[in-house]
């Protein structure tokens, strides 16, 4: 099961067909994005609700516990289910989790954190867009974190979604450190071997420390799933096997 966000199906394009080979592969468009709609524009994206909804994709496709597999929001949304529904996953890879609240520094992230929200609200995407490139250090590339490299009426209303809903909830998450730690799954936390010192890897170490674990270097940066796909790919099935 692929998990991203704010990213669906066509974020992981590079990657499923190769890890096709070796396993059947999941993936979906959360909530409000792509091909998924949403009754309440106005529904801010809870990583228990994310979580709920991937729990029902996975019931939907059967075959038992499941190797997932999430990125960025969607390894967040991935420590969710784990926490909430163990039984449906066998292991989690969660790969640069944004969780800005166990960082040292985590008062400092948290603001950070709101003034991209509030540059949003006060001027609109693409000011956002550039403050969150700024804090996190992630490119935004269409490898990288997924802003749009010229506008689209798709990119705006994904990235109306994230700011407006997604990126206080997701980023402002606390995971249930206790029920990943006793549960019967297998957490792998991950981060990539370019983006060393960023905010989302640092986020992911700081996440592995608390977790008693070792942080494993997947290639290229936040999105290296989409720039690095076949040596990732192979780390990535080394890891679930």
């Amino acid at each position: 099961m692929l998990v991203g966000h704010p990213m669906g199906v066509s974020g992981f394009s590079a990657i499923a067909p190769l890890l096709a080979e070796s396993f059947t592969v999941v993936t979906y468009d959360p909530r409000g994005f792509g091909r998924s709609t949403i009754e309440d524009r106005d529904q801010d994206a809870e990583p228990d609700l994310l979580a709920d909804d991937v729990r029902r994709v996975l019931e939907m496709a059967g075959e038992g516990p499941a190797h997932v597999f999430g990125s960025s929001g969607g390894a967040i949304t991935g420590l969710a289910l784990v926490a909430r529904h163990p039984g449906h996953v066998r292991i989690l890879v969660a790969h640069e989790p944004p969780l800005a609240l166990l960082l040292p520094d985590a008062d400092e992230a948290r603001a950070g954190m709101h003034d991209i929200y509030d540059t949003y609200r006060d001027s609109g995407i693409g000011a956002a867009w550039a403050r969150f490139a700024t804090f996190t250090g992630m490119s935004l590339s269409p490898q990288g974190e997924g802003a749009p490299p010229q506008p689209s009426a798709e990119m705006a209303a994904t990235s109306e979604r994230f700011f407006g809903h997604g990126l206080l909830p997701i980023a402002l998450y606390q995971p249930d450190l206790s029920a990943l730690q006793g549960g019967p799954t297998r957490v792998v936390v991950a981060g990539g071997t370019t983006s060393k010192g960023e905010f989302a890897q640092r986020t992911a170490a700081a996440l592995a420390a608390r977790l008693g674990t070792s942080l494993v270097d997947f290639p290229g940066g936040h999105g290296g799933f989409a720039s690095d796909a076949e040596d990732f790919a192979a780390v990535l099935r080394r890891t679930l096997t």
